[in-house]
Formats: structure tokens, C-alpha cells, sequence
């Protein structure tokens, strides 16, 4: 008497496909991260541009573009600040911040383990929050909450660039580690100096823009490197072997 029994069905993901999934993610992701970057720089010189009162980006901050009233303002630097484009500048904030976060959950692939590694990701996350914020509420609307968004930003946004310099390095992101800890190490000197108000002579508005475009640079590095090395990996997909008889 003989029994048969049903073939057994494995319902494990097959590799491939992860890898598939996981190339297609972090391909999202950088481009999140390269659409972010750019657009926050262009917006900036086009709501620049359209200022009366001549912009000056050594000693203008960055969040002068984003103020809803025409004013002097800032008790420690006055200055006379009018943005006729400061909705475009919010809103340009507003999306940095859920590109930068889309792109930080969608290349997850490229960190390597490790709690470094969690912790930079979660201080990044932090930073798109930060964006978010200081878009919502613009300096002139209520100050503290802005102060708030931009400690978010140039402090634990730099801390988690510094600990993107600890990743593992056989990640992607980790084979970056020289050029991120100097891009960390410059971001956080600036964040010091702009917030002790320590001005060495190159103006406030540029160490806040040191401070702040550490991360925006670093993330089109990354991104294009990410993109480089799941094209590679795609490229060298194993095919599936064939059993011979």
C-alpha cells in the first residue's frame, strides 16, 4: 500500500525578487534624495531673486526667505526682511523634509547594520522633521517652534551625518566614511559657530548655510552612489542554477 503526500510549497520570498525589491527601493530613494537637494537649492535662489530689498547670502539666514511679514527683525542681527515669495520657500521647505525622509527609509539597503547605522537613520528622520517644521511655521509666526525645527536640522541632523561616518564599511554608504566625517566634522563647527553667534568673518548666513548644506550635499553623493552600486549589483545577479541529471 502506498500513500502519496502533496508536494511541499515553500512560501519563502525567492531572492531574487528581494533583491529586485529592495535595488527598486533604494532607487526611489535616491532619487527622493537628489530631487530634495535640488530643488531646495533652486527655490531658494528663485525666492531670493525676488526680493526688493537685495538678498545677501552672507548674512541673510536661510529662514528670512520663509518670513510672512515685511519687517525688521531679529533683535541681535536687525535686518530688514521682506519675501514676496515666502509661500514657494515654505513650501519648498515642506517637501525637502518628506523627500529627506522618503529617502531615508527607502535606502535602507545601503546603511548596513548596526546601531550606528539605526542611529544615524533616525537622526536623518529627525532632520526631515525639522524641515517639516520650520516650513509650517515660518520665523515671524512663532519663533521658538522655528528655533526648534532648526536645532533639528543643524544639530541632530549633523549628529546623525557624524554617525553616518561610523557605518559599517562594506556598505555603500560606509565606503564614504573619509569624505562624510569631514563633511560632519565642517557641518558641526558652522552649527557651533552660528548658534554662539562666533562670526570668523565669512558672515552668519554662511555658517548657517554650512551648517545646513552638509547634509543636502552629502545626500547627492550618497544618492548617486547608491545608484551605482545596485546597478552593479543588477548586473551581477546570479541566475538561477540548473539541476542536472
Amino acid at each position: 500500500m502506498t500513500s502519496s503526500s502533496a508536494p511541499h510549497t515553500s512560501h519563502a520570498p525567492h531572492p531574487q525578487r528581494s533583491v529586485r525589491r529592495a535595488s527598486l527601493a533604494v532607487r526611489l530613494g535616491a532619487a527622493a534624495w537628489l530631487v530634495a537637494a535640488v530643488q531646495f537649492l533652486v527655490i531658494q535662489a528663485v525666492v531670493a531673486a525676488a526680493w526688493r530689498t537685495p538678498f545677501n547670502w552672507a548674512t541673510n539666514n536661510i529662514s528670512d526667505l520663509g518670513n510672512v511679514h515685511c519687517q525688521t527683525w531679529d533683535a541681535t542681527r536687525p535686518r530688514y526682511v521682506c519675501s514676496p515669495l515666502h509661500d514657494v520657500m515654505n513650501a519648498s521647505f515642506v517637501l525637502h523634509g518628506a523627500l529627506l525622509l522618503l529617502g531615508t527609509a527607502a535606502t535602507a539597503a545601503c546603511w548596513g547594520r548596526g546601531r550606528l547605522s539605526v542611529a544615524a537613520r533616525v537622526l536623518f528622520a529627525l532632520n526631515a522633521a525639522g524641515w517639516l517644521l520650520v516650513g509650517l511655521v515660518p520665523a515671524d509666526v512663532d519663533e521658538n517652534l522655528h528655533v526648534l525645527g532648526a536645532l533639528l536640522i543643524m544639530g541632530l541632523g549633523n549628529l546623525g551625518l557624524l554617525c553616518a561616518g561610523f557605518v559599517p564599511g562594506g556598505s555603500p554608504f560606509g565606503r564614504l566614511r573619509a569624505l562624510t566625517l569631514a563633511m560632519a566634522a565642517a557641518a558641526v563647527l558652522a552649527a557651533w559657530s552660528f548658534f554662539g553667534q562666533h562670526d570668523p568673518g565669512t558672515g552668519l548666513g554662511t555658517l548657517e548655510r554650512m551648517a545646513v548644506f552638509a547634509v543636502d550635499a552629502w545626500i547627492v553623493v550618497s544618492g548617486l552612489a547608491a545608484l551605482r552600486a545596485h546597478r552593479a549589483d543588477g548586473a551581477g545577479e546570479p541566475r538561477p542554477s540548473v539541476r542536472r541529471g
